[in-house]
């Protein structure tokens, strides 16, 4: 009787130690459900990622246009060109009654793409132009790319 028992305690273990785990073609099986969840979220979340750039840089253009109008009632005139948005956080040379800084920070922060935002003045028919050249850093373009403007928000 004991030996019997022996056996079948034995045979049971052996027959879930066979069942335990999972197959190749269950594991692949997995992994193709899984690559199939990442290809349909990945371009939304990367689409999400570049709406975010957009709207931070527009933003952005919003608190230095504050900036320049808070400097415009001490200055009675904008920043020049050569002066640049840097004359909202450093007082510029000979500039008597500049009463900032009047933005926070100690400097110009890039573009949410790492690159300088470009300050003119005068600009072409307004007194100022700012603008953020997009992710690809060159003049024009469109998508990702489109250049963000001062003007235009």
């Amino acid at each position: 009787m004991m030996r019997q028992e022996k056996r079948v305690r034995r045979t049971a273990r052996l027959g879930r130690s066979r069942e335990a785990g999972f197959t190749l073609i269950e594991m692949l099986v997995v992994l193709v459900i899984i690559g199939l969840l990442v290809s349909l979220v990945a371009p939304k979340v990367f689409n999400q990622l570049s709406d975010a750039r957009v709207k931070t840089a527009r933003i952005q253009l919003q608190n230095f246009a504050s900036g320049l109008d808070m400097f415009y009632l001490d200055m009675s005139r904008y920043p020049t060109t050569a002066e640049g948005l840097a004359a909202v956080y450093v007082r510029p040379a000979n500039a008597k009654g500049w009463n900032g800084p009047y933005l926070r920070g100690n400097d110009v922060p890039k573009d949410p793409w790492n690159h300088d935002y470009i300050y003119r003045s005068p600009g072409q028919g307004r007194p100022y132009e700012i603008l953020s050249l997009g992710a690809d850093g060159a003049e024009g373009g469109t998508g990702d790319a489109a250049d963000i403007k001062s003007w235009e928000n």
